[in-house]
C-alpha cells in the first residue's frame, strides 16, 4: 500500500513538475460587426501544431513552452490576424485580446503588434469604442495609477462624475435620484436603501476588473437612469491560480492621535461592524410605563435598564488602516475542456474622523423685504467624531461547459458606525436660548446579495440565453441613538432641562429591514439584415422590493427641579441617585413616545419586456433601435400621527409606461465614431419619500418629511459625440446632451419659515443642456522619451433650467412675495442637485520597466442649489470643492508583483461647507466640515 502510494505521489509530482515548465496565452475574441464576442474562432500558434477554438464566449486558451510565438486568429468571412511577439513565460498566463471583422468577400491577413487585457487602460477603451451605448470607463490599471483603495477615489476620474460625500456618484451633476449603481449589471441595494447608487466606499478595488458609466439607454438596460448608470464589475475568474494581499494605512494631522477625539463607547464587536446586544432596547414595545403618580416601582426598574452614558469620552484616536486578500484559479474538469473557477476576497477597513468647529446652521430672510442680511434662526457648532468598520466578503463559483456557463457569487457587506457630537445650540425663535447639546448614535448597516446566473448557446452560437437571478437582504439599525439638551442661563450661570424649549432627552431605535429580488431574461439572435450582420434581442426582467421600517422613541423626563443638579453634564441624568423612586418622589425616568407615522411597510414590483434590433443602416453606419415596457407599482401601509389618515397595502403609484431608444453610430474610420442617440427614461421616489414618515436626523437636527402624492419625473435624453482612439490608450472625445425633464422631484424646505423641516416634492418641468470634453494624451509626439509621461483632463460644462409653480400656493408666488428690493426674478432657477461645471485632470509618469509611476490629480465641482428655498428660507448652495491628489506607486520584484504605494489627499486643505444665499445678502454657513489632509501608505503583493 505504501508503495502504490509514493507511485501515486511521484506521477502527480512529474506531471506537476511538467505543467510547471510550461505557461498559458489565453484571451478572448471580439466581433466587432455585431458587438459581440467570436465563437468558434481558430486559434493558432504558427509554425506549430498547438491550436484550439475559442468557446461560445469567445475565450480562449493554449498552453506553450517559454518563448516568443506569433499566434493565427481565423474564422470564414473574417479577416485573419496575426499577433507578433507573445511572449510565454514559466507558471505564467499572457492575456491577448483580439477583435475580428468581416472581410468583405476577401480574406485578408492583417499582421498586428499590440493586445489588451481585461483589466487595462486600453481594454477599457476598447469596451468604449465598440460599446452600443455612450460609455465611460476606469480600469483596475487606472486604480493603482492614482492610488485609490476603494471606488470613491477612483470614479471621480470619469468624465462628468463627481462624488459627493465621499461616497456617492453623481453622473454630469445630476443628483443622486438621476444615477443608477448596479454590480455586475444586477440591481442591489446599498447600505443606504433611501439612495438610487451603492456607497461607492465600500467596494475595495482589488476585487474589481473595471467600471462602465453608461450615458445612453438602450432597451435592454432598466429605464430608471438619466444622467448615467455605473455598472461596477468585479474580478471574473482567473485562468491561472492568482493570490493577493494588501495592507495600508493612512494619517491625517487633524483627526488622527488626538487626545481630545470625541468617541461613542459601546460593545467588543464594534471593530467589526456590528452591535454585541450594548445597545439593544432593553424594552418591548409594547411595554406600559407607570407615570410617578402612579407611585409604582416598576418605573425605577424600567428606567435603571436603560444604560446611563449619554455624553461622549474624550480620549485619543488611532489612524485609518486597512487589509485585503483575494484568491482565484481555474482548473480543467472531466474531457469535455469543461472549467471549473473560484474567487474569494475578503477586506477589512478600520476609519476614524474628528471634525472641530462642525457647523450646522438655519438662517432667515428678514419679514420687510427692503433688509437684506440674512437672520439667525439656530447654530449649531461643536465638535464630532466618528469611527466606522468596514467588512467586505466576496466568493464565488463558476462552471463552463462548451455551450454553457453559471456562476454564482456571494457579497456580504459589514459596517458598523459610531458617532458622538458635542454642540453649543443658539436658538434665536422667540426667546433666545442657549443649548448645549449631547448626541451618541450608532448605526449599523449589512447588505448580502446572492448572484446566480447562466449563459446558454446552441451549436453555431446564433442564440444566446442569458439569465440573472438577484436575491439580496438590506438592513440598516440606528441603535440606541441619545440625544441630551441643557438650556444655560448664563445670568446664574446654571443648566436645566426645559422640555418646553430645549426638548427632553431623547433615545431612539430605528430598524429598517429591505428584501430585493431581482431577475431577468435576456435573448439574443444573430442573423442576416439587409445584407449585413444583425443582433436581435429580446427578453424581461422583474424586481420586487418590500421594506420594514419603525421607529421606537423614548423620553427621560424629569420630575422636580433635579436636573438643575446636573450642572450640565448628561452622564448624570440617569446616574444613580437621579432616577425617580417612590421613595424620593424626584428624578428622572423613561417614557414611551410612539409616532404611528415613523412606523410603515411598503413594496413595489417592476415588471419589464422588451425587444431591440442591432443592425447597420449602412457598411460604416450602425442602428441599435429599442423599445422598453415597465409596470411599476408602490403600496404602502401605515398612517400619520393624529390617526385621521389610515393606508393598508394602498396602491400609491401604478405606472404602465413605455421607453423608446435609439443609438446611431457612424464610423468615420477604424478609429473614431460619431454617436447620435435618443431614449426616454425616469426616476423614482424612494420608499421613503414616497411615505407620511417623519424622520428626525439628531445630528442635524432636521426633520425629513415624506410626501404620500409625488409623482416619478419622466426624462427625455438626447446626446451625441465624436470620439477618436489611438494607440497607448489614448483618446479624444467631445459630447453635448440635452434632457427634458418633466415633474423633476427636488428636496425643499417644508415651510416659509424654518429650514429644519424638508420634503421632496414634484416642480414643474425642467432643461439640463451640456458638453463634455475629454483628452488623454502621452506627451511621445513631442519626444519618444516623454512618452511614459500623459495628461488626462475631462471638463463638463452644464446649464440647467427649471419652470417654477405658479399655483397661488406655488414657489413662484412665494419668491414674489419675498423679492428685495430690487432683486430680479424671472420665475427660473437652476435644478436642485446640478452642478454647473466638472473638472478632472491629471498629469502621470508611468514606467512599466522600471515599476514607479507617480502622478498628480484635480477635481473639483460647481456651486450646486443643495436645498430649495421657500418663503422667508434662502436657497441653500453646496461650494465647490477642489481636491488635489498626490501619489507615488513603486512595483518591484522579478515580476513586479510587490507594489509600495504613497498618496497625499486634498493638498489644498478645502473645506466641504454649504452656505444660505440671497440676493443681497452675505452668505451663511449651512454646514461646515474640515477634512483635512490624509496621508496614506499602502503594500500589495501578488503571488
Amino acid at each position: 500500500m505504501k508503495t502504490q502510494f509514493s507511485l501515486v505521489l511521484f506521477f502527480i509530482f512529474i506531471v506537476n513538475l511538467a505543467q510547471a515548465q510550461t505557461g498559458k496565452i489565453s484571451g478572448s475574441i471580439f466581433d466587432v460587426e455585431v458587438n459581440d464576442v467570436m465563437p468558434f474562432a481558430n486559434v493558432a500558434i504558427k509554425g506549430t501544431n498547438t491550436g484550439t477554438t475559442s468557446d461560445f464566449e469567445g475565450d480562449y486558451s493554449l498552453n506553450a513552452e517559454p518563448g516568443i510565438y506569433t499566434l493565427v486568429f481565423s474564422f470564414m468571412g473574417y479577416e485573419t490576424l496575426e499577433v507578433t511577439g507573445v511572449e510565454v513565460k514559466e507558471n505564467e498566463v499572457n492575456t491577448v485580446n483580439v477583435e475580428m471583422k468581416s472581410s468583405a468577400g476577401a480574406l485578408d491577413e492583417v499582421l498586428i503588434t499590440t493586445t489588451t487585457a481585461r483589466d487595462t487602460e486600453a481594454s477599457v477603451l476598447n469596451i468604449q469604442k465598440n460599446a452600443v451605448n455612450l460609455t465611460d470607463g476606469l480600469s483596475s490599471q487606472t486604480f493603482a495609477k492614482i492610488g485609490a483603495g476603494e471606488v470613491s477615489s477612483a470614479v471621480r476620474t470619469i468624465p462628468g462624475v463627481s462624488v459627493q460625500g465621499g461616497k456617492y456618484v453623481y453622473v454630469r451633476g445630476l443628483g443622486d435620484r438621476y444615477t443608477k449603481t448596479i454590480l455586475n449589471g444586477m440591481d442591489v441595494p446599498g447600505l443606504d436603501p433611501d439612495r438610487n447608487t451603492l456607497q461607492m466606499d465600500i467596494f475595495p478595488t482589488n476585487i474589481l476588473d473595471n467600471i462602465l458609466v453608461v450615458k445612453s439607454l438602450t432597451a435592454d438596460m432598466p429605464a430608471d437612469f438619466t444622467g448615467g448608470m455605473v455598472n461596477i464589475i468585479t474580478k471574473d475568474f482567473p485562468s491561472s491560480q492568482e493570490y493577493s494581499v494588501s495592507v495600508g494605512a493612512t494619517y491625517n494631522p487633524d483627526m488622527h492621535f488626538n487626545s481630545d477625539f470625541l468617541q461613542y463607547d459601546g460593545g467588543d464587536t464594534d471593530f467589526l461592524g456590528f452591535d454585541d446586544g450594548t445597545r439593544d432596547r432593553p424594552v418591548n414595545r409594547e411595554q406600559v410605563f407607570p407615570r410617578p403618580f402612579d407611585n409604582d416601582r416598576a418605573l425605577t426598574r424600567i428606567t435603571e435598564r436603560f444604560n446611563p452614558t449619554l455624553g461622549g469620552t474624550r480620549k485619543s484616536n488611532f489612524m485609518d488602516f486597512s487589509a485585503g486578500f483575494t484568491a482565484g484559479n481555474q482548473y480543467d474538469v472531466g474531457s469535455n475542456n469543461n472549467k471549473l473557477g473560484y474567487i474569494a476576497s475578503l477586506s477589512y477597513k478600520n476609519t476614524s474622523e474628528y471634525f472641530e468647529d462642525f457647523q450646522n446652521n438655519s438662517y432667515l430672510k428678514p419679514r420687510e423685504t427692503s433688509e437684506f442680511e440674512l437672520r439667525p434662526s439656530r447654530t449649531l457648532t461643536g465638535d464630532v467624531g466618528t469611527e466606522s468598520a468596514l467588512i467586505s466578503a466576496l466568493a464565488g463559483l463558476s462552471f463552463k461547459t462548451d455551450q454553457s456557463k453559471y456562476q454564482l457569487n456571494l457579497l456580504h457587506i459589514q459596517n458598523g458606525e459610531s458617532a458622538a457630537g458635542n454642540f453649543y445650540e443658539q436658538v434665536f425663535v422667540s426667546d433666545a436660548i442657549e443649548v448645549f447639546r449631547d448626541n451618541l448614535e450608532y448605526t449599523q448597516r449589512s447588505i448580502t446579495n446572492a448572484l446566480l446566473s447562466g449563459k446558454h448557446t446552441n451549436e453555431d452560437a446564433s442564440w444566446t440565453t442569458e439569465w440573472k437571478l438577484s436575491p439580496s437582504l438590506s438592513r440598516v439599525y440606528d441603535k440606541d441613538v441619545r440625544i441630551t439638551a441643557f438650556e444655560y442661563n448664563r445670568s446664574n450661570d446654571t443648566y436645566s432641562i426645559r422640555p418646553s424649549s430645549s426638548e427632553s432627552p431623547t433615545r431612539i431605535w430605528r430598524d429598517l429591514e429591505e428584501t430585493n429580488l431581482s431577475g431577468k431574461l435576456d435573448f439574443s439572435y444573430k442573423h442576416e439584415l439587409l445584407g449585413q450582420n444583425g443582433n436581435l434581442k429580446f427578453g424581461g426582467a422583474y424586481t420586487y422590493k418590500q421594506r420594514d421600517f419603525s421607529i421606537d422613541q423614548y423620553q427621560i423626563l424629569i420630575q422636580g427641579s433635579i436636573s438643575q443638579n446636573f450642572g450640565g453634564d448628561p452622564n448624570q441624568v440617569l446616574a444613580p441617585g437621579n432616577i425617580w423612586t417612590p421613595e424620593s418622589g424626584v428624578g428622572s425616568y423613561i417614557n414611551g413616545f410612539y409616532e404611528p407615522a415613523n412606523t410603515f411597510d411598503a413594496y413595489t414590483s417592476n415588471a419589464a419586456a422588451y425587444v431591440s434590433e442591432e443592425f447597420n443602416v449602412l457598411e460604416n453606419l450602425k442602428a441599435i433601435l429599442g423599445l422598453r415596457f415597465e409596470k411599476f407599482d408602490l403600496f404602502y401601509t401605515g398612517q400619520n400621527n393624529l390617526g385621521d389618515v389610515v393606508l393598508d397595502e394602498e396602491q400609491i403609484l401604478d405606472k404602465a409606461d413605455f421607453f423608446p431608444s435609439a443609438n446611431l453610430i457612424y464610423s468615420l474610420n477604424d478609429d473614431s465614431n460619431l454617436r447620435l442617440s435618443y431614449a426616454k427614461s425616469t426616476a423614482r421616489p424612494s420608499f421613503k419619500e414616497a411615505s407620511i414618515a417623519q424622520i428626525y436626523d439628531p445630528l442635524t437636527n432636521r426633520t425629513f418629511i415624506g410626501n404620500i402624492d409625488i409623482q416619478p419625473t419622466y426624462v427625455d435624453n438626447m446626446d451625441l459625440r465624436y470620439e477618436l482612439y489611438s494607440e497607448d490608450a489614448q483618446l479624444f472625445a467631445v459630447s453635448a446632451f440635452y434632457k427634458k425633464f418633466t415633474d423633476p422631484i427636488e428636496l425643499s424646505v417644508f415651510s416659509d419659515f424654518s429650514a429644519d423641516n424638508i420634503q421632496p416634492r414634484n416642480v414643474n418641468d425642467a432643461t439640463v443642456i451640456g458638453a463634455e470634453i475629454e483628452l488623454r494624451k502621452n506627451f511621445g509626439f513631442i519626444a519618444e522619451d516623454l512618452r511614459k509621461l500623459s495628461i488626462n483632463l475631462n471638463v463638463s460644462v452644464i446649464d440647467s433650467e427649471v419652470e417654477m409653480d405658479r399655483s397661488p400656493s406655488g414657489e413662484y408666488e412665494s419668491r414674489q412675495r419675498n423679492l428685495r428690493t430690487g432683486e430680479d426674478f424671472d420665475g427660473t432657477r437652476n435644478l436642485q442637485g446640478q452642478s454647473p461645471y466638472l473638472i478632472n485632470a491629471g498629469i502621470d509618469y508611468a514606467d512599466p520597466e522600471t515599476g514607479w509611476q507617480t502622478g498628480i490629480f484635480y477635481n473639483s465641482q460647481g456651486k450646486t442649489l443643495e436645498l430649495v428655498g421657500l418663503g422667508t428660507v434662502p436657497d441653500v448652495y453646496t461650494m465647490p470643492f477642489h481636491s488635489l491628489n498626490f501619489t507615488l506607486n513603486k512595483s518591484f520584484g522579478e515580476n513586479k508583483n510587490s507594489t509600495i504605494s504613497f498618496k497625499i489627499s486634498n493638498i489644498l486643505q478645502d473645506d466641504i461647507e454649504s452656505r444660505f444665499q440671497s440676493f443681497g445678502a452675505e452668505d451663511q454657513i449651512f454646514s461646515l466640515r474640515k477634512p483635512g489632509m490624509p496621508v496614506s501608505l499602502s503594500y500589495s503583493y501578488k503571488f
